[in-house]
């Protein structure tokens, strides 16, 4: 039996075909935000450092931000929140949070080629990129006993 999957690049391909320096710390920051999509610079710290053993907060952000300038890595900083990490770029996806726990979820444009890329004005700009956040609760806050934040369910 064979595995017809498209196999996805490595980390390390990823970091050499964007022209970066392949480091032990940007290979686990890859697999961290790969593992856990949505997650916070906190997050990913504490990912890495169970990886590597070590690693500073600052090599973290510098990472991260290395890897967003790059087109790796997907920034996303929905009002009131924590910024968040993805690696699912280059497509035109949004995002649904919940109000009560703060899940996130990626949510495919609605309609089909970009269509929030067009406005009713530019305003002279060139537009290259929309972000919709949608707001609301999820299934399991609506729950009658949801759970709480350490996984009891409250009354």
């Amino acid at each position: 039996m064979t595995d017809d999957s498209p196999q996805l690049p490595t980390p390390t391909a990823r970091l050499r075909d964007r022209g970066l320096h392949v480091t032990a710390q940007r290979i686990a920051i890859l697999e961290a935000v790969a593992a856990c999509p949505h997650a916070t610079a906190e997050q990913v710290e504490t990912r890495v450092r169970a990886a590597l053993g070590s690693i500073s907060h600052q090599a973290v952000f510098d990472g991260l931000a290395a890897l967003v300038d790059a087109g790796l890595l997907r920034r996303i900083q929905p009002a009131r929140s924590p910024a968040r990490y993805e690696d699912r770029v280059g497509d035109n996806h949004h995002h649904l949070i919940c109000r009560s726990c703060h899940a996130m979820v990626d949510i495919d444009c609605a309609v089909g080629h970009a269509p929030c890329l067009e406005p009713a004005t530019s305003a002279g700009y060139e537009i290259d990129e929309a972000e919709v956040i949608y707001w609301g609760v999820c299934p399991a806050c609506r729950r009658p006993d949801p759970p709480d934040r350490s996984g009891t369910t409250t009354r």
